[in-house]
């Protein structure tokens, strides 16, 4: 979606939206909230977010984690250090899209030792004594080339381990949280490590998060623990098509690959840039399906995770980006079929147009259900009950990673022990077009969905702007 007629380049680089809270009250205005999931805002900055919730960033320092778990696995890309508007091709010879990185793993306590001594070196670089003579050498002028490690990934679901660290995130508004009522990702009924849990990175300047969107389009939240500064540039959801065709034009994959956007392209095809820095404290809201790439400016760490409120614009893009994946064979790491379902057993929707888009997508589930399940047993094809056990995972084809619902097609893998896999319907009968050694599951009757659809109903509301309970 881009215009023909060129914008003036300071529309281009619009103003981010930012809000500066002054006391805890104004965290937990309803106001933020619409704020915040308002389709006209990208992206948001919540400006001295921990200094009003009195958030004890501190727990998540450089020391702390060391402290509570110094064997921790940290993945580690190792990227090419380089100002955050330039990506250049690995001759130096001009800008380009993609932005390659190798990856390890270590320890948070390792690479702690990594960053401290970075800083150090730094340190001793800044100021070059020559002939008793001090050179000043500006931090701006960092050296091109110069190879660096991102520690990234760091999971801290484990509620054990990272008791006081998760505790002090219940202090945000629940609409933030990584667990909440009105958040679709808790309903999913199992951890997607990342998206309904906290990830922590490990950063020194330099050290870049390639673009994108997030999972299935669904919002993030991450807050910056410092010491240093981050740089932050993102693209509303109108323009990831745009985006697509340069990555393309690139030759390198959208959804699975890793590029950063060469800023003059996007300015030349009329598509503004947010940009802004990030600083210890700041809270960094990405609405649904914003595209962004991310780059340390100084040593820092920050902590995130994803958010999915049930509104339309929310559970629109969620639905669009799961059909694009499964156009494009790549996994939906939501499985939003399962998810919808759970909400609607679950959730009390005050939305119009969330209450109509959910009953569509349960009644096209239903269907597809109905027909598959007439067609097998017209075949002559028995198909087993097998109902769900608590925390049992959503499950996705073995061979093309689609959300496979309610009826499974398993085949026994004969290994050193029997493992039972899963397949959608179209991957098994390429296998056996006539399923043999094939059991159909079935997970839920068709009168326990019926039910379930027919007593899914809009809760009246006096606020037409809020569209969840959020308790």
């Amino acid at each position: 979606m881009t215009s023909e007629e060129p914008i003036p380049r300071e529309k281009l680089n619009p103003p981010t939206p930012s809000i500066y809270l002054e006391s805890k009250r104004d965290a937990f205005s309803p106001v933020l909230l619409q704020f915040c999931t308002d389709p006209k805002n990208p992206v948001t900055v919540i400006r001295g977010l921990a200094g009003s919730l009195r958030l004890n960033l501190g727990l998540f320092s450089t020391k702390s984690l060391v402290e509570a778990n110094a064997e921790q696995a940290v993945e580690v890309r190792t990227q090419v250090q380089q100002p955050a508007d330039e990506n250049w091709d690995p001759s130096g010879t001009g800008q380009t899209w993609p932005c390659e990185s190798s990856r390890s793993h270590t320890t948070i306590a390792k690479y702690a030792q990594y960053q401290a001594s970075s800083f150090q070196e730094s340190l001793q670089v800044h100021y070059l004594c020559f002939n008793g003579f001090f050179l000043f050498l500006s931090g701006e002028q960092k050296p091109v080339g110069k190879i660096i490690k991102f520690g990234t990934n760091i999971d801290l679901s484990d509620p054990k381990r990272w008791k006081s660290q998760l505790q002090e995130l219940q202090k945000l508004p629940a609409f933030m949280r990584v667990a909440s009522s009105g958040n679709m990702l808790s309903h999913v009924g199992h951890t997607i490590l990342g998206m309904n849990t906290v990830q922590l990175y490990m950063k020194v300047p330099g050290s870049r998060t390639p673009g994108h969107q997030e999972n299935n389009n669904f919002c993030s939240v991450n807050i910056n623990i410092g010491p240093g500064d981050c740089e932050w540039f993102s693209v509303h959801e109108n323009y990831w098509q745009a985006i697509n065709d340069f990555c393309e034009k690139h030759g390198v994959d959208y959804l699975t690959g890793s590029w950063w956007p060469v800023l003059e392209d996007l300015y030349k095809a009329n598509i503004p840039v947010y940009r802004f820095i990030q600083r210890p404290g700041d809270l960094v809201w990405i609405n649904a399906g914003t595209v962004h790439w991310v780059q340390a400016v100084g040593w820092c760490n920050n902590i995130a995770w994803n958010v999915g409120p049930l509104n339309a614009y929310q559970y629109q893009l969620a639905l669009e980006r799961f059909e694009w994946n499964e156009v494009k064979k790549v996994k939906s790491i939501v499985p939003m079929i399962h998810v919808s379902w759970n909400a609607a057993r679950t959730v009390k929707i005050t939305d119009p147009d969330t209450y109509q888009m959910l009953k569509h997508c349960l009644l096209q589930s239903m269907k597809h259900i109905q027909i598959l399940r007439d067609q097998l047993v017209a075949g002559g094809k028995k198909i087993s009950y097998q109902s769900r056990v608590k925390d049992e995972p959503a499950y996705y084809c073995n061979e093309c990673d689609l959300e496979v619902f309610d009826l499974l097609f398993v085949t026994s893998e004969t290994s050193s022990r029997k493992t039972y896999v899963v397949h959608c319907e179209d991957c098994a009968r390429q296998r056996s077009p006539n399923l043999n050694n094939v059991v159909v599951l079935e997970q839920y009757r068709i009168e326990e969905l019926m039910s379930t659809y027919d007593s899914f109903s809009m809760k009246n509301s006096l606020s037409s702007g809020v569209c969840v309970l959020y308790l």
